[in-house]
């Protein structure tokens, strides 16, 4: 016997089958808006510690100020 595969939405479970298209269609965007969130999270932590290490070569690149 195999069991069917649900789905749990603003804490309600609904079974994959009993969806409409419209439902899943939009289930679908959702997860692809999720992984793209996802991949532009991870790309957006690799730019700040790229601009991180590019300000700090900055710095110690600036000629030294005696104040």
């Amino acid at each position: 016997m195999t069991q069917a595969q649900t789905i749990t939405i603003d804490g309600k479970e609904y079974a994959l089958e009993s969806l409409s298209s419209e439902a899943k269609n939009q289930l679908m965007n959702v997860r692809v808006a999720d992984q793209k969130i996802a991949t532009t999270q991870q790309d957006l932590a690799v730019l700040q510690t790229a601009r991180n290490a590019y300000a700090r070569a900055l710095s110690e690149a600036l000629p030294k100020v005696n104040q």
